[in-house]
């Protein structure tokens, strides 16, 4: 008994050692680790959208020097980007789906009145040749595609992680150990964006 005893007490930490590395391997961490990913793609979506709202006073300034008559047009997109930059936006936003629609609705407004700011240079010829003018749409434009990058970046992050969450092993782990993991929101398109343009000739 003695022998068995002291066998026990010299093989107790080798158990332990490789329950511990099975558990790791079995994906305990997965859901802590996608979670992060889905996060840091988000923080980097907010980024590219704070860069849009940080431009959109120089060009919104640059187009009243040339087209004082579009005032509708100026005033849509100061208010838009006023909207959009007042939606409260925290750590939960990603995970409530009415809090999520409500900032993706006033991104997706600002988006709409910025194309029609940029459509109301064609017709203003010295608008469209000013220096700072383009400058500013080059800036968008690129802001435009990075936006666009960092959603697809963000889109694949939330399914990973929400793939993680209703498949085995992970749907284990996010009902027992990770119970406060909740499934992420994801970027939708609204009826009228699938709307496919009429085209006139």
């Amino acid at each position: 008994m003695a022998f068995t005893a002291s066998a026990l007490r010299r093989t107790a930490p080798i158990f332990l050692l490789l329950a511990t590395l099975s558990l790791g391997g079995c994906g305990i961490n997965a859901i802590p680790t996608e979670e992060e990913r889905a996060k840091a793609a988000w923080s980097e979506v907010l980024n590219q959208y704070q860069r849009r709202s940080d431009l959109i006073p120089n060009l919104v300034e640059t187009v009243k020097g040339y087209a004082q008559q579009e005032k509708d047009v100026l005033t849509q997109v100061v208010e838009a980007r006023a909207k959009a930059t007042s939606v409260r936006v925290d750590a939960s936003t990603i995970t409530d789906p009415a809090q999520f629609k409500q900032f993706q609705d006033a991104q997706s407004q600002l988006s709409g009145a910025l194309g029609r700011l940029i459509a109301v240079a064609e017709a203003y010829p010295d608008l469209k040749s000013n220096q700072n003018f383009l400058a500013l749409q080059s800036q968008i434009e690129g802001t435009e595609n990075r936006i666009a990058v960092a959603r697809r970046d963000y889109i694949e992050a939330v399914r990973v992680y929400n793939t993680e969450l209703r498949t085995f092993p992970g749907a284990v782990w996010a009902s027992t150990i990770h119970r406060s993991a909740k499934p992420m929101e994801t970027f939708t398109i609204s009826e009228q964006q699938m709307q496919v343009p009429k085209v006139k000739f």
